[in-house]
């Protein structure tokens, strides 16, 4: 504690990535990047700004990507929203809509930096218990409430809640004038996408980020499609913390992504494919892996315990997520690599279960 901090500072919990050692080269599954690069187009679009513009600011509406994005989902331009990255916008959003006397409502295994966010801004929570196969129980959050945010495949497991299973938490939260948050960092890798719903549903913000799908972990840009009251409602918050969000190296490289389809789709599949083969595979070692609709996979073993699994794979070279938290202190995520990267894993994992 220092004695310059703010009050109320020290009693929050900061989010914890997922490490980043230097001390040798591993074969990194812990943070759920992308193991392909992203387009070439993203990469010429970003060398294409480096110059003497960099001097100004960029735009602080992100015209040119915002039009790309509109183009690929069929929405307005004025229901979009950019950030620099989705956690941003997901900060945005839990300042914006989430401050009522009511509580907020989350799964209780979830992603993470929503409770951060909740302590950071103040606000009253309740998690939602998961079933015991990780399921979320949409029937749970239909009660008073002072928002709701759900990630869509859900982090860490992977597991994918249908649209028709959306729909009522929807309509009882319209009814109740609260709004519903749908984190869909993973949606690219199998799941269907409620940006669709948007039309019929004022109360419906669903984020997306270039970091998964897209390849752009490291340009940090995100997005969040809604009816304009809460595009206003996060351009509010936006403009009263930081009005240039995205610079203008991530606002040319994500445009550039939108514009080579055929790519990223030819990526996604190869990550989707090499997700059923490693399952297979992890089934026959002994682990059971649930249902993943993201490019990561949430494994058990019968017999050994995630930690020892999680330390022995780290002093070979293999990096995975190990959650030290109630419910899922025996599980680990293990993101999807190359076909190169996955066999490795395998094969570690035969020499420590033998």
């Amino acid at each position: 504690m220092s004695v310059y901090w703010s009050d109320g500072i020290e009693a929050i919990e900061p989010y914890v990535p997922g490490e980043q050692p230097r001390d040798q080269k591993y074969v990194k599954l812990n943070t759920n990047e992308n193991p392909y690069p992203p387009s070439p187009k993203v990469l010429e679009a970003i060398r294409g700004e480096v110059g003497a513009s960099l001097r100004l600011y960029p735009d602080p509406s992100g015209e040119v990507l915002r039009a790309a994005i509109a183009e690929r989902y069929a929405v307005p331009k004025d229901r979009i929203f950019l950030g620099n990255g989705s956690d941003e916008i997901l900060a945005f959003a839990f300042a914006a809509f989430l401050g009522h006397q009511e509580p907020l409502l989350h799964p209780d295994i979830s992603y993470s930096f929503y409770p951060v966010y909740a302590k950071f801004f103040g606000l009253n929570v309740r998690t939602i218990a998961v079933r015991p196969d990780f399921s979320l129980p949409i029937e749970d959050f239909l009660v008073p409430n002072g928002g709701v945010v759900i990630a869509n495949p859900n982090a860490p497991t992977g597991e994918f809640l249908p649209l028709a299973s959306i729909r009522p938490l929807l309509d009882y939260n319209l009814a109740a004038r609260r709004v519903v948050i749908l984190d869909e960092a993973y949606i690219d890798f199998g799941g269907e996408s409620a940006i669709p719903l948007v039309a019929e549903y004022p109360n419906l913000l669903v984020v997306h980020t270039l970091s998964k799908s897209s390849s752009l972990a490291g340009l940090r840009v995100g997005f969040a499609i809604g009816q304009e009251e809460l595009i206003a409602g996060l351009e509010r918050v936006k403009s009263s913390v930081n009005s240039y969000t995205v610079d203008r190296l991530a606002l040319a490289g994500a445009t550039a992504s939108f514009q080579d389809e055929a790519y990223y789709r030819e990526i996604r599949k190869k990550v989707m494919a090499t997700r059923a083969w490693a399952t297979a595979e992890l089934e026959g070692l002994g682990f059971t892996v649930l249902p993943s609709s993201a490019n990561f996979v949430f494994i058990s073993h019968r017999t050994v315990r995630a930690e020892t699994i999680y330390m022995e794979l780290k002093s070979r070279g293999v990096l995975v997520r190990f959650f030290r938290k109630p419910r899922i202190d025996n599980h680990l995520r293990v993101s999807i690599g190359t076909d190169d990267e996955m066999h490795i894993l395998i094969g570690k994992l035969k020499e420590i279960l033998g």
